[in-house]
Order: C-alpha cells, then sequence, then structure tokens
C-alpha cells in the first residue's frame, strides 16, 4: 500500500485488516490527534501501555529526520509492526518529513516482492532478522538497499555473524538504541563502512548520564524534559565538546548473575560466543542465563536454539570465556532448545524459554 502525505489524490483503499489499522491511525494523526497510547514489547517484562503525545512523537521524528538527511520526497519502507512505537514512528516521520511511504505487513523478507531493476526507498527500518533474511534469499537486493540515505536496525541486537554479513550494503547501516518510552532511538551506532563502531551517539539535544549502577538514563525533547531512567548498564566515554555523547552498552542490570558471589553481565559472555561461532561461519541464536544452584546460587548456562555445539567447540569456548572474562563466567553447561519462545515483536523472550525448559 502507497501512501504519499503529499498527494492530493484519494487514499487507498486498505486490502487487509493491518493496512486498514495504518490508516486509521494516519488519519487520526492528520486530524490532530493529541495523544496516542502504544504499548511496550514485553521483552523485559509484562507489556505496559505507554501514554505518548504528539509534541513528543513529532520532536522524535523531526530529529531522526535532521540527523539522516531525510527531506520531503525521500520514499519510505514501513515493514515495522505499526502496533508498536518502531512501526508507528515511521508512520509519523512519514506524516511529518512529507516522505512517501510503501506499508506492508510485517513479514521476515520485506523486499521479497519487490523488483529490484523498479524499487528505491531512501529510509527502511527493520529488525536484525529482517535483514539477515534479505540477505540470504533476496537476490539482486543490494540495488535497493544500496540507495537509502539510512537503513535503521532495531529491536533486537545485531549478532555478530549479521554485522559482518552487511558489510557488502554501500548504504549507511545504523543500529538503534530506545524505547517506547524514550518515543524510538535516541542514540545510534553505525554497523559498516570506514567508520562502523562499537559505541552508540547520542542524537542532538539528548541528555545522557547514568545512576550508581552505571544504568542510563536519558532526557530530550521526545521524552517531554523528563529523566527516563533504563535498566541498561552502559560505558559512558569521554568526548570532546562540542560533540555528542557516546556510550557502550554492556547489558542490562536485570539480567546480571550472581554465581557464587561473582557478579556476571551474560550480554559480554553471549557475545563471544557469538563471535566464536561466527568466525568459523556457524553463527546460532543463543542466551546466557542463570539457573538456581545449591552452592553457586546461580549456575551459568547457555540456551542455544535447534543446534549442538560439538564437545571439542564447546571445550574451546568455555577455555575462551576462561581466559578473557574469568573463570566465575564460564557456562556449566549448554541446553539445546528447538525453538525460542518470542515476543509479540519477534524479540526472543527469554524468560518463557526458560520456563519451557524446566
Amino acid at each position: 500500500m502507497l501512501l504519499d502525505p503529499s498527494s492530493t489524490q484519494p487514499w487507498p483503499v486498505p486490502q487487509t485488516p493491518y493496512e486498514a489499522e495504518a490508516l486509521d491511525f494516519c488519519r487520526a494523526w492528520l486530524e490532530g490527534q493529541t495523544e496516542f497510547v502504544l504499548h511496550t514489547s514485553g521483552s523485559t517484562g509484562i507489556p505496559k501501555a505507554i501514554s505518548l503525545t504528539r509534541t513528543q512523537m513529532a520532536a522524535s521524528a523531526y530529529l531522526t529526520g535532521q540527523t539522516l538527511g531525510l527531506v520531503a520526497g525521500d520514499t519510505a519502507l514501513v515493514c515495522l509492526n505499526v502496533r508498536y512505537v518502531a512501526g508507528v514512528m515511521m508512520l509519523v516521520r512519514g506524516l511529518e518529513l512529507g516522505l512517501p511511504m510503501t506499508i506492508i505487513e510485517p513479514a521476515g523478507n520485506p523486499l521479497a516482492g519487490f523488483d529490484p531493476a523498479q524499487t528505491r526507498f531512501q529510509f527502511m527500518a527493520l529488525v536484525p532478522l529482517q535483514l539477515q533474511t534479505i540477505l540470504e534469499q533476496t537476490l539482486n537486493a543490494l540495488p535497493i538497499l544500496n540507495d537509502a540515505k539510512a537503513i535503521l536496525i532495531g529491536g533486537a541486537a545485531t549478532s555478530p555473524a549479521l554485522e559482518q554479513a552487511l558489510q557488502v550494503i554501500d548504504a549507511p547501516v545504523f543500529a538503534t538504541y530506545g524505547m517506547t518510552e524514550t518515543v524510538s532511538h535516541i542514540a545510534l551506532r553505525r554497523l559498516n563502512g570506514p567508520t562502523r563502531s562499537d559505541l552508540f551517539y547520542a542524537l542532538n539535544g539528548v541528555e545522557l548520564g547514568t545512576d550508581e549502577r552505571n544504568c542510563l538514563h536519558i532526557t530530550s525533547a521526545a521524552t517531554n524534559g523528563v529523566r527516563v531512567q533504563t535498566n541498561d548498564v552502559v560505558e559512558l566515554i569521554a568526548t570532546p565538546n562540542p560533540g555528542p555523547v557516546q556510550f557502550r552498552l554492556l547489558g542490562r542490570a536485570d539480567r546480571i548473575i550472581n554465581s557464587g558471589g561473582v557478579k556476571i553481565q551474560p550480554e559480554r559472555v553471549e557475545r563471544l560466543i557469538e563471535d566464536a561461532l561466527a568466525a568459523e561461519n556457524r553463527p546460532a541464536r543463543l542466551f546466557v542465563a542463570g539457573l538456581p544452584d545449591d552452592r553457586l546460587g546461580q549456575q551459568i548456562v547457555v540456551f542455544i536454539e535447534n543446534r549442538t555445539l560439538e564437545p571439542e567447540v564447546w571445550k574451546q569456548l568455555q577455555g575462551a570465556i576462561r581466559q578473557q572474562i574469568g573463570p566465575y563466567a564460564v557456562p556449566k553447561a549448554v541446553i539445546r532448545v528447538d525453538e525460542f519462545a518470542e515476543t509479540p515483536t519477534g524479540k526472543v523472550d527469554r524468560a518463557q524459554t526458560i520456563d519451557r525448559y524446566r
């Protein structure tokens, strides 16, 4: 479905309930509705309703446009779920910035139905699995991807294997950092090209700081000037003034594992394992968790989806973790799960996956 905010032609007739839902939001926005209720994805807890004002959402949209150099007439692909903030904000950006939008229902491969010779999008936002599927399945997808001014990747962390695979894309690809409470992203990290980095940089006007746990807090126009406290453990990086605040995302405070009195950030262990498997061209979806243990309090284990690690590979991984992080970070077991549970937005639901195993 194509929707051009600047066109004087009648709006398209929705062909599916999803298209109708997207058009209902667009009509409400253009009619001046001042408050919208969105729901969090539930990836870190029970989904909750959050009320956002039109002013907040517009501020976020214009900041994205300014950062990425988007101008009226740039075409956008909207293929994220419009029931959540990432998809809704693609609609708001299109309406506020004058971007003709191709709106499709979320799919694993959103470019599958487009002719690379006749398709160009200057702006698109994807989840990691969508980009991975595009690169694996879509013949000649690079002309579509390379024509973009920016490709945003969010909703979940990008794996080392995907970061390696996307280096064939010439267009700027950015990982996003944000949440419903911050009205989508407030920081970006370049994933490809000579300026790729493991650091996020805050967008213009976004103020960042940390609490006593080293967890990030955020204040911006999109938060109505209210400080939003997160559970994300970060390392703030000193930068010359003037310049954007930069930070390295270390993991979540509520995921820290206490094993034998030593606190372990599981994301660091996950990344090491993912890097090693990607280097061997054997990527896997996995996560590290702490299971109850009578002696240690929590025992570190690896949950891996639909594959088995050979004993020699597992032994090498344990050795690498012991050497690079420390003996207390070494997982005691690897647990194979046929299929991970997922949230409505496609993120791995770790709690439900663990509950199923138990």
